[in-house]
């Protein structure tokens, strides 16, 4: 605010003695206004951020709570309660990731023209087929914390997931941008393999997360 104060008078200052001036400084002034209304905005943004989470989370317990109540009556095994999740997300992720990704890298490097057909056919279903099960895998986490009784957004495991999925999404809508950039072709590789390392690594801190829940 001490900023529009000292403008204000550098203005009337300039108005005086230079009028052709005034509309230079009236955008500049704008520019000004602007750009503390969006660092205000942010500010706000950042601490409302712990408050939203915490809703929503809060909002996904409820919603999970009676799917994992009654899975809690069917007296599962806790083994399979604590560790079919990130079994059958590894399964997903070498199976579907792993080889989807090898398939996309052909279509990028291979001469074989039988290999690259192939691959343009499977790579986007393979594709489409991990964010899927990826996506229900992670209700299927949730649910597994709540039946184990824990919270459900509080390890890095959650944190690497959420942006796992939102790469993922990312991700699907760059072939859209293939026919204008060349350079689209290129980032859609890259990232690939990029969240393959990053699904790896949530693989890790599940895994650490599992053991840690045994102890």
């Amino acid at each position: 605010m001490q900023t529009l104060q000292k403008s204000s008078l550098v203005q009337r200052s300039v108005a005086a003695g230079c009028p052709r001036a005034l509309p230079a400084l009236n955008r500049r002034n704008n520019v000004v206004v602007k750009a503390i209304e969006v660092v205000e905005g942010a500010q706000l943004a950042v601490t409302a951020a712990p408050l939203y989470t915490v809703a929503a989370a809060e909002g996904i317990r409820a919603a999970l709570a009676p799917t994992a109540d009654y899975f809690a009556t069917l007296g599962l095994p806790s083994a399979l309660v604590r560790w079919g999740h990130p079994g059958n997300m590894a399964v997903v992720l070498l199976a579907m990731g792993g080889y989807g990704s090898y398939l996309g890298w052909q279509i990028r490097t291979s001469d074989d023209g039988d290999m690259i057909a192939k691959a343009k056919e499977l790579h986007p279903k393979l594709s489409l087929g991990m964010f899927f099960f990826f996506a229900l895998g992670a209700t299927g986490g949730m649910m597994s914390l709540i039946m184990q009784g824990k919270p459900i957004f509080e390890s890095s495991h959650v944190v690497t997931g959420l942006t796992g999925l939102a790469l993922l999404s990312f991700q699907a809508m760059l072939p859209a941008f293939f026919s204008d950039s060349k350079d689209a072709r290129t980032v859609h590789a890259y990232l690939g393999s990029a969240i393959m390392a990053l699904f790896l690594l949530h693989g890790a801190l599940g895994l650490q997360l599992g053991l840690s829940l045994s102890s």
